[in-house]
């Protein structure tokens, strides 16, 4: 089976991620709690750290693994793209920065989803995208809505899972990265509607205050950018999924 690096078929994008995806590489973010290097074939531990109080009042902290093992063949194919983004389309291209990048605007974009609130999403978002979302989202209960909310610190793990290259026959070249995103929801979900492991934690509060459950989710965004000649260089979201949340 052939490697799926061509796709002759896109989505154009539209005003991109400016405020987190600037010119030839992704802006700084400040929020590093999760691991920049991901592991090549091993094991993958990713944690995020809570506070509860004991009965001084004193502060503890307590951390949240998430384990995870990369497909050997996604792991390769995607490190060959990312060897194709430097050789023909960007040369300062960094998958680590990147990355920063992306689960900034993923925190971004799903708090603006979550509250519906689409005029802000233009600009962030493909137009077809958003129209489509406002239809999903339209009878969407509240917990649903509420689970698309991703905190910065909730962001347990992230990494890219798939590249594709586009070519138009009128010259036009698109590279798009759809990352996976694994984070933590306090939202009351059914147990069948998601797939997502349950994680308890001892809650913030007195002694006899009930532990505070919040379960794993899972969100693919699709990033892509123009690299046409003269076009600015701007990344645009083209694909969201939360899983069973936006079917």
């Amino acid at each position: 089976m052939a490697l799926p690096l061509f796709r002759w078929s896109c989505r154009r994008p539209v005003l991109g991620l400016s405020a987190y995806l600037r010119c030839n590489k992704l802006a700084e973010v400040g929020n590093q709690s999760v691991g920049k290097k991901q592991a090549s074939l091993s094991c993958v531990a990713s944690g995020v750290r809570y506070c509860s109080s004991d009965r001084e009042g004193h502060r503890q902290t307590r951390k949240v693994v998430v384990v995870g093992i990369p497909n050997p063949f996604v792991w390769f194919r995607t490190k060959f793209s990312f060897f194709i983004i430097r050789a023909y389309f960007d040369k300062d291209f960094s998958i680590d920065e990147f990355t920063d990048g992306a689960k900034q605007a993923f925190a971004h974009v799903s708090r603006l989803l979550s509250r519906c609130q689409f005029e802000e999403l233009e600009g962030l978002v493909a137009k077809d995208l958003i129209s489509k979302l406002q239809e999903k989202c339209a009878d969407l209960p509240t917990s649903y809505k509420g689970a698309l909310s991703a905190d910065p610190d909730d962001i347990m793990y992230t990494m890219p899972a798939d590249v594709g290259f586009c070519y138009e026959n009128d010259g036009r070249k698109f590279v798009s990265i759809l990352m996976r995103f694994w984070y933590l929801t306090s939202a009351r979900l059914p147990d069948d509607i998601v797939d997502g492991a349950r994680i308890f934690q001892v809650a913030i509060g007195k002694d006899g205050e009930k532990p505070e459950s919040k379960r794993l989710l899972t969100a693919n965004y699709e990033f892509q950018r123009e690299f046409t000649q003269g076009v600015a260089p701007d990344w645009t979201i083209t694909r969201i999924e939360h899983s069973k949340l936006l079917d």
